[in-house]
C-alpha cells in the first residue's frame, strides 16, 4: 500500500514513521522543504531511539528510505491512502480536501488525523463523502497504541474495514467512534486538562502540585499540565472550543489562560515553553 501523509510535523513524522515501519511506501508532504527536512530529522532520531532499545526488525535507514519527502500533493497522487495530519484549523483542512479530491486517484481513502473538526464537515469538501473518516492516532504516534476510526454520516463500511485494516497493519489497536465533536478521546480528556488549567488559574495549586495530584493520585503517567505541553497549548485550546461550540455546553468552556498562553506564543514543548520551560 502507498500512503500520503500531509504534514512533517510532531504527528505526520510519526504518523508517516509508523506508516514505513510497517513496510509502507510513504510519501510525507509539507509546505516548504525546510518543514519536510525538520520531519525527516525527527524520523531518523526517534529511529535511532528505538533501534538502540532493541524495538525494531530492520535497520533505521531501511525504514528512512520508505519515506519520500516532497511539497507538493501531486507527489503522492497514486496513493491508496491519504492520511492528514495538518494544523487543527477548519478552513486549512477544508481546502486541503478539496485539494486533495482533484489531485488523488479516485478510489484512494481521504482519511483525517483530526482531534475533534466534525468528519462529515471535511467529507462534504470532497466529491467523495464514503471515502473519507477519521483516523485519529495518539501523540506521539510511534509509541501510542491506539487509533481512533471516526465513521463520518457518509463513511462506507468498506472505508471503515480498510482503515482499520490499514492502523492493525501498522501495530495499532482501534476503537470506532461516531462523528461527534471530540470524538471519544478528547471528548474525555480536554475536560480534565481544562479543569487542571482552572485550577492553576484560581491558584488552587501550583503547577507541579497538580500534575503530582493525579500522578500519584490517580495513577496517571503524565500529569495534566505537562501533557497539555506535549500536546500542544494551542491543540488544546482549538479542541475545546469545538467541544463548546459544537455541543453548546458551558462546562467546556476554555480556560481564558488558554488563550492568553496561545496569544503569548506559549505552546508548550514544541515552542519551547507552556506551562513548563524546556532546554
Amino acid at each position: 500500500m502507498k500512503v500520503l501523509v500531509i504534514g512533517a510535523g510532531q504527528m505526520g513524522s510519526g504518523i508517516a514513521q509508523v506508516a514505513a515501519c510497517a513496510g509502507l511506501s510513504v510519501t510525507m508532504v509539507d509546505i516548504s522543504d525546510q518543514a519536510v527536512q525538520r520531519g525527516q530529522v525527527a524520523i531518523a532520531g526517534s529511529l535511532a531511539k528505538l533501534s538502540e532499545k532493541g524495538k525494531l526488525s530492520e535497520e533505521p535507514a531501511l525504514i528512512a528510505a520508505r519515506i519520500v519527502g516532497a511539497t507538493e500533493l501531486a507527489a503522492g497522487a497514486d496513493a491508496q491512502l491519504v492520511i492528514e495530519a495538518a494544523s487543527e484549523n477548519v478552513e486549512l483542512k477544508l481546502d486541503l480536501f478539496r485539494r486533495l479530491d482533484e489531485t488523488v486517484q479516485p478510489a484512494a481513502i481521504l482519511a483525517s488525523n483530526t482531534s475533534s473538526i466534525p468528519i462529515g464537515r471535511i467529507a462534504a469538501a470532497t466529491k467523495r463523502p464514503e471515502l473519507v473518516c477519521g483516523m485519529h492516532f495518539m501523540n506521539p504516534p510511534p509509541l501510542m497504541p491506539l487509533v481512533e476510526v471516526i465513521r463520518g454520516l457518509e463513511s462506507s463500511d468498506e472505508t471503515i474495514r480498510a482503515v482499520k485494516a490499514a492502523a492493525e497493519a501498522m501495530g495499532k489497536t482501534c476503537v470506532e467512534s461516531v462523528d461527534s465533536p471530540g470524538f471519544i478521546a478528547n471528548r474525555i480528556l480536554l475536560p480534565m486538562l481544562n479543569e487542571a488549567v482552572f485550577v492553576l488559574a484560581e491558584g488552587i495549586g501550583d503547577r507541579e502540585a497538580i500534575d503530582t495530584a493525579m500522578k500519584l493520585g490517580m495513577n496517571h503517567p503524565m500529569g495534566p499540565l505537562a501533557l497539555a505541553d506535549l500536546i500542544g497549548l494551542d491543540t488544546c485550546l482549538a479542541v475545546l472550543e469545538v467541544l463548546h461550540e459544537g455541543l453548546g455546553d458551558p462546562k467546556y468552556r476554555p480556560c481564558p489562560l488558554w488563550r492568553r498562553y496561545v496569544e503569548a506564543g506559549r505552546l508548550g514543548r514544541k515552542s519551547g515553553r507552556g506551562f513548563y520551560e524546556y532546554a
